[in-house]
């Protein structure tokens, strides 16, 4: 069977991660490796400071104390597959919220693709997007439209190719809608994230005080073309972006020259 490695940055027991390993584990061998925490928007972090410990959960089912999904990923490449072998695809997820525009930045889910790809690994992030900032998630969702989507996906590369070059990963959204309503597949670019100040100041019985960053209303800037994954969202379709590391801005590199010269 094909081995395909798995993580999800909402941590080793997260109801998204559960239900991937439900979807996928008829289909290909699956490894698991996954925080042992919540570390979500943790973005591309690889932990330098201390230690880590990767426990066994249960066969071929690991948690890393306090990593990132990067961590995940790059412990479990270089320790769990040896010999110059490599797990077939990696997939991270089923996160719990969108991943969208310039969150990709911010998102542990995309950071483990990523990971992956450094590697040579094709690689998908795939996030249920959901309404009312998924505060009902484990009552609302069966994650069934996402879970069929990822089957479709990993049967399409392991059975024939990944798409993209290397350094280039899938990001997958599902809207947060039944199999029966969902249009179908927009391939999309990443949208223009609008972002507020969603920020709650409060004092500690001691005075003292601090800070909690909430959450931003999943609000974007309109595209000319109507072809960013958040309107294929709001559109009822599934949104795949791809998405590569190289984030140069080729565009402005000649008028970059003329400005230092000038």
């Amino acid at each position: 069977m094909k081995q395909i490695l798995l993580t999800n940055d909402d941590g080793f027991d997260a109801i998204g991660l559960k239900a991937l390993i439900k979807a996928l584990s008829p289909i290909a061998k699956l490894t698991v490796v996954a925080p042992a925490k919540n570390k979500s928007a943790c973005g591309h972090s690889l932990t330098l400071d201390k230690p880590l410990r990767m426990q066994n959960v249960k066969d071929d089912f690991y948690k890393i104390d306090d990593g990132s999904p990067t961590d995940c990923m790059f412990i479990s490449i270089h320790n769990l597959f040896k010999d110059g072998y490599k797990p077939d695809l990696v997939i991270s997820g089923i996160n719990i919220g969108a991943n969208m525009g310039e969150d990709i930045t911010y998102s542990g889910t995309a950071a483990a693709a990523m990971e992956a790809v450094l590697h040579k690994i094709p690689a998908i992030a795939i996030s249920q997007v959901c309404k009312d900032r998924c505060h009902d998630i484990k009552n609302a969702w069966d994650f069934a439209l996402a879970k069929d989507t990822i089957v479709k996906l990993a049967k399409k590369i392991l059975n024939s190719e990944f798409p993209l070059e290397e350094r280039k990963f899938l990001n997958v959204n599902i809207p947060p809608i039944s199999i029966e309503e969902c249009k179908g597949i927009k391939i999309t670019k990443a949208g223009y994230r609008e972002y507020g100040n969603d920020t709650s100041r409060h004092l500690n019985p001691r005075g003292e005080e601090y800070y909690w960053i909430g959450l931003h209303p999943l609000i974007w800037k309109s595209s000319e073309n109507k072809d960013c994954d958040f309107e294929a969202i709001s559109a009822n379709y599934i949104s795949i972006s791809p998405i590569k590391l190289d984030m140069t801005s080729y565009e402005d590199i000649n008028r970059l020259n003329t400005w230092i010269n000038s």
